[in-house]
């Protein structure tokens, strides 16, 4: 039953109604209608690229969210709690995922959302922290799994356009469109450690579409999205990406061995302070070679400190088969490109005198 009250207001609200229908009519004008819909016509060439990508490339694209177990302090028992959502790709037909190494970092489980919104657990296969990269892996039906298509970073140029694929903020599977906006950046992973030759994109890349794809027109993985710069946490036109060449160096290894084993030396570099206080050259002084190395062996000799406190010249390494390294940082990523039981050629400066050396490559 409707209330005195209500009832007043619906009969003057149908009044109202009324009496504008009336008006209306009184005019000599139609009731109101939808309008008509314009005819679009065709999409631009370019419209219908940026489709075509979306539609072929988003299968191979995936949604990861993280937990982790954190005990409860009344009840002592072990929850899991979310941690944070991320992006990913699938790399081959096994059911391997590549993501960045902060997506998973701390968590103790992980789900992959693929693009049909079927998901699947997925375990940790390998990492490294470095260069900001980790693999996954679920088992999902090998009908659901579709790899990314691989293109090269090695033929990017600035001005080139690009596609990033991922889950800002949680929303799943956003296509966002830019160039290339620069080559060989120099960005900084979670360990400090650098990771050169990074693509810089002005394609929005926000929170959530970390690990996804960066793609050229032909919808070609060329870069992993890691980072973006911008004070506030949103996009502010500058993005970063891991070279496809450096993820396609690593992630095999990662799939074979579980980890990076990074191939090196016995050696222990000096801080670069010292090289300003010696006037050294640009390159890695040595503080350490461990006895009966391979470096020892080859005649490396690092600086020595004698008790009475003058300083025993020791090797600055200053090129690696003729690519130059200016510190610890770039000698480790010469020796990254390397495998274990390589020879390589190092330049090494003693005293005034340079000179060649040959040394064989052992696992860390």
């Amino acid at each position: 039953m409707v209330s005195g009250g209500r009832l007043k207001v619906l009969l003057s609200l149908l009044g109202v109604a009324l009496l504008a229908s009336g008006l209306a009519l009184g005019r000599g004008e139609p009731p109101a209608q939808p309008r008509p819909v314009s005819p679009r016509g065709a999409l631009e060439a370019d419209e219908l690229n940026n489709i075509n990508v979306f539609k072929r490339i988003s299968p191979s694209v995936v949604h990861i969210t993280t937990t982790t177990a954190q005990r409860d302090f009344f009840n002592r028992r072990i929850a899991e709690v979310p941690a944070g959502t991320g992006s990913g790709f699938l790399w081959d037909e096994a059911g391997h995922v590549v993501t960045n190494f902060h997506v998973i970092q701390g968590a103790s489980s992980a789900k992959v959302l693929l693009a049909d919104q079927s998901e699947y657990p997925a375990e940790l296969v390998g990492l490294f922290a470095d260069r900001d990269l980790a693999v996954l892996r679920i088992k999902a039906p090998p009908g659901k799994l579709q790899p990314i298509p691989l293109g090269s970073s090695r033929e990017l140029q600035v001005g080139q356009k690009v596609y990033a694929i991922g889950n800002p903020f949680g929303l799943d599977f956003t296509l966002t469109t830019g160039i290339v906006s620069a080559l060989n950046r120099e960005i900084e992973s979670v360990t400090r450690r650098t990771i050169r030759g990074a693509i810089q994109t002005d394609a929005a890349i926000t929170p959530g579409n970390s690990g996804g794809p960066l793609l050229d027109s032909a919808g070609r993985l060329i870069g992993v999205n890691t980072s973006i710069y911008s004070p506030s946490g949103a996009s502010a036109g500058i993005g970063f990406a891991i070279p496809v060449d450096e993820v396609n160096r690593i992630v095999p290894r990662l799939i074979r061995d579980g980890r990076f084993a990074r191939p090196g030396l016995d050696i222990r570099a000096a801080d670069p302070r010292l090289n300003r206080a010696l006037q050294l050259p640009a390159g890695v002084a040595l503080v350490a070679v461990a006895e009966g190395s391979a470096a020892a062996r080859a005649g490396l000799r690092p600086f020595l400190q004698r008790r009475d406190g003058r300083i025993e010249a020791g090797d600055v390494i200053t090129a690696v088969d003729n690519q130059p390294v200016s510190d610890w940082d770039a000698l480790l990523n010469e020796f990254e490109k390397r495998q274990n039981g390589d020879t390589v050629r190092l330049t090494v400066w003693r005293e005034g005198r340079t000179r060649q050396l040959s040394v064989v490559l052992r696992a860390d």
